[in-house]
């Protein structure tokens, strides 16, 4: 007797294979709506403003995506590689929906460790999600041609993969390692959260064959970094603004008297001294490093001698003149940025121009036709997408690097007005991430220890190094949430009838769905 049966279906998921999937879905079921949810709200993002939001910095990305021959001097070229991958599809609404998904990633990645690793209920890792998914600032960062989504997802997982493992191997390592030096390249602080790993796993005891293999797998990459650098400008460096940067820093207070500057005997340092007394320099010190005006003399050699090796090393040498001298003065300047992140409010700092590329428009964005390595700033923009849209305006054809589309602009504009995660509420969970680190002072904070550091040094080195800007609070968001989530897991989880001997600070075991199989999971000491 031969029986005939009906072809299988190759669009049809086998019914083990769908059974487990929608009890996945339904296990993680309030985590899977919200992302849907804030995936909408992308969605409508893109819809309203096409194809991108830019920023000041958005163009010198651009322009090393479009010349990439040349290392730029201000800052690394990390996120001009990406735009260098995606630039043969020529789109930047396609660059800003891979940003998207990396917001969306960060948000699983959050998730994913609290769930699985550390116990946490799905309400619980859910709600420790919420920000990165709905806050509307966190969105509009991922819709500007800026670095800042990057440079999140990567720390964020590396700070997950650290967590996850009880006992990383040297593989592991090389693999975090190669993640730092990424992170490295998108943003310089990546290199002090090298350290900051490394010394995190030092107090956890890891082999030293795995720290190795991180230094030298981040050491890597960086060091080729800095010798094509070196060819191209002179200077083993990966940028030629560090010093200037910092001389930023100090522009509000140095005081050449106090500083006890010779101007017979050191010329170049007397040259950076500023004429307008202290106390009528405002409140934001990046005037004295972007433009050129009265009181000031750090463009005295011209604007374009601002970024080269020799201005930088001699506005360094001032910065950290000033800072040895007046040390109080210097204290006072970082602690007042460092506490202005804890705003229940968003006052407008440092000045309204900038404040408002924070915000989603209500006009159309023309480009500005900056000058550029080998161009202008619309033409580097056009090169790399040739669909931006050309208008005349005045008489002249300029390039229109966002266009508004309603109703979606105007309710992202309403949306960004009521949701958001204000500043003190992010000093209320570094609060609750210090308390659990204080609680686990016998293993120097556990697990918590870790997220809870890189959030606060997050928001303290622009502070100490630079100045406040409100785009950098967000990278600390998704790990002071991590830390609070970590510190608090034990009041979210009801203790086992009879738990087994665990390691201390280790997660409650999490019991596996019928018909699924358990692993074996590591993760480090909590």
């Amino acid at each position: 007797m031969v029986t005939v049966t009906d072809r299988p279906r190759l669009d049809a998921l086998p019914p083990e294979r769908g059974a487990r999937l929608r009890a996945f879905l339904y296990r993680h079921r309030l985590f899977v709506a919200a992302l849907a949810l804030a995936f909408l709200l992308r969605v409508v993002t893109m819809l309203g403003y096409g194809p991108a939001l830019w920023f000041n910095d958005s163009y010198e990305y651009v322009s090393g995506a479009v010349n990439p021959s040349r290392p730029s001097a201000l800052r690394p070229n990390g996120y001009s590689f990406l735009l260098l991958t995606l630039r043969p599809l020529h789109s930047f609404a396609l660059v800003t929906f891979v940003q998207h998904l990396m917001g969306l990633g960060i948000a699983t990645l959050v998730y994913a460790l609290l769930r699985a690793r550390f116990g946490l209920p799905g309400w619980g890792a859910t709600l420790a999600a919420v920000p990165v998914l709905f806050d509307a600032y966190q969105i509009q960062l991922e819709h500007l041609i800026m670095s800042d989504a990057m440079f999140m997802l990567l720390v964020v997982g590396v700070i997950t993969l650290v967590l996850w493992h009880r006992r990383m191997s040297w593989r592991l390592g090389a693999v975090v390692g190669l993640l730092l030096a990424l992170t490295a390249l998108t943003r310089s602080i990546g290199l002090p959260i090298l350290a900051l790993v490394v010394v995190y796993l030092m107090v956890k005891r890891t082999a030293w064959r795995t720290i190795a293999a991180m230094v030298i797998a981040c050491a890597l990459p960086v060091t080729g970094y800095m010798a094509w650098f070196a060819s191209a400008h002179g200077n083993v460096a990966m940028t030629n603004s560090d010093g200037a940067i910092l001389y930023m820093r100090t522009a509000l207070f140095a005081d050449c008297t106090k500083m006890g500057v010779d101007p017979r005997k050191e010329l170049e340092l007397a040259l950076l001294c500023i004429s307008v007394p202290p106390r009528e320099r405002g409140q934001f010190g990046q005037k004295y490093l972007w433009w050129a005006q009265n009181g000031q003399r750090f463009h005295a050699f011209g604007v374009g001698s601002t970024f080269t090796p020799e201005m930088n090393k001699t506005a360094g040498a001032f910065a950290q003149r000033a800072i040895l001298s007046q040390p109080l003065d210097y204290l006072g300047t970082v602690a007042g940025d460092f506490l202005r992140a804890f705003h229940w409010g968003r006052p407008r700092f440092p000045d309204t121009q900038t404040y408002l590329q924070y915000e989603f428009p209500a006009t159309n964005k023309v480009l500005p036709a900056w000058s550029s390595y080998r161009g202008s700033t619309d033409t580097d923009a056009r090169a790399y997408d040739p669909g931006l849209r050309i208008a005349r305006i005045q008489d002249k054809p300029r390039v229109i690097g966002t266009d508004l589309s309603d109703p979606w602009a105007t309710f992202l504009q309403g949306y960004q007005r009521v949701v958001r995660v204000p500043g003190i509420v992010i000093g209320a969970l570094l609060l609750v991430g210090l308390a659990g680190v204080v609680v686990r002072w016998r293993r120097l904070g556990g697990a918590v220890l870790l997220p809870w550091l890189a959030a606060f040094g997050l928001i303290l080195a622009p502070a100490a190094t630079a100045e406040f800007d409100y785009r950098y609070l967000l990278p600390a968001v998704p790990l002071a949430c991590m830390a609070a989530a970590i510190s608090l897991r034990r009041g979210f989880s009801r203790p086992a009838a009879a738990p087994a001997p665990a390691a201390p600070d280790a997660p409650e075991a999490l019991t596996p769905s019928r018909g699924t199989a358990s692993a074996p999971t590591t993760a480090s000491a909590g």
